[in-house]
């Protein structure tokens, strides 16, 4: 995010934060601090602060995954070798993050209040997600239902692994999923 609103601002923090401690463990006064923006910016930009705010925050996140996933497939010449560099691009972010981060949407979302468009914002992420990996795998040449059902598989196996590797404090979780679900 190149944009120095404070609007910008607050989204990158408020993902930021809520990644690391998930949605309950960051308070709006950290969220503001850590943007170096005044209180009123919060809801003069999010009239229902924290949600709306974790939301949009959430949404930033997703996109910047789909670009990982673009990127990690753009010169694949085969979907296993996307796949295979989308897993290690992850690993990646995972040793830059520390290991410890959750992954930025479900963290965002799955931690906060019990709400409908909190569970609709993650069902969205991850629809597209899955929708971007099958396009790619569908423009490497396999037919649509099989790069569905492959795009499926690699990121509910992401999501696991993400999970195992916190768990581990190893990014090789990451890194071995191609030669579990790709052999």
């Amino acid at each position: 995010m190149t944009d120095h609103s404070t609007k910008s601002r607050l989204i990158l923090a408020a993902a930021e934060l809520f990644r690391m401690r998930g949605y309950h463990g960051v308070g709006v006064t950290e969220i503001l601090e850590r943007a170096k923006a005044p209180k009123g910016s919060l809801y003069h930009h999010f009239p229902n602060g924290k949600a709306d705010l974790a939301i949009v925050a959430a949404e930033w996140a997703s996109d910047g995954m789909v670009g990982i996933i673009d990127e990690a497939f753009r010169e694949a010449p085969t979907y296993a070798d996307g796949a295979t560099t989308l897993c290690h691009k992850l690993a990646k972010f995972f040793d830059l993050s520390g290991g410890w981060d959750g992954c930025p949407v479900s963290s965002i979302l799955l931690d906060g209040p019990e709400n409908d468009a909190f569970r609709a914002q993650v069902a969205r992420s991850y629809e597209t997600w899955v929708a971007r990996v099958a396009q790619h795998g569908t423009r490497l040449g396999l037919a649509p239902e099989e790069a569905r059902f492959r795009a499926e598989t690699l990121l509910i196996a992401i999501q696991g692994a993400w999970t195992l590797a916190r768990a581990r404090k190893s990014s090789d979780v990451l890194r071995g999923i191609p030669a579990r679900i790709l052999a």
